[in-house]
């Protein structure tokens, strides 16, 4: 019971955050803290704001945001570049699970 209290909390918490950034016209992800995942069919990803590197293999990364842990899985992967805030990894890629909402 209390996981789901302080679950609807933090859901309450972002979706004000969420608000304010409207209102206040300020991006999204600078407010939440959430990472930018985007995709080039199932060949390319592109993810900006992220924490660091967790885990990488040709067929496994892990990548640490301040929302959680992402972890990309698919056949002959790279990362191509990378800096302090943003990466591109290409591939076969498969799947992207992302860190449960908070």
């Amino acid at each position: 019971m209390a996981f789901l209290m302080s679950e609807t909390h933090n859901q309450e918490k972002n979706l004000r955050r969420a608000r304010m950034a409207d209102a206040v016209n300020m991006p999204k992800d600078v407010v939440l803290g959430v990472p930018i995942v985007t995709m080039l069919g199932q060949i390319e990803l592109h993810i900006e704001n992220y924490g660091g590197l967790l885990e990488y293999t040709d067929v496994l990364i892990r990548i640490r945001t301040k929302a959680g842990q992402i972890k990309v899985t698919g056949e002959g992967m790279q990362i191509d570049f990378f800096t302090n805030d943003e990466m591109k990894v290409s591939g076969r890629i498969k799947s992207i699970e992302y860190p449960p909402l908070s």
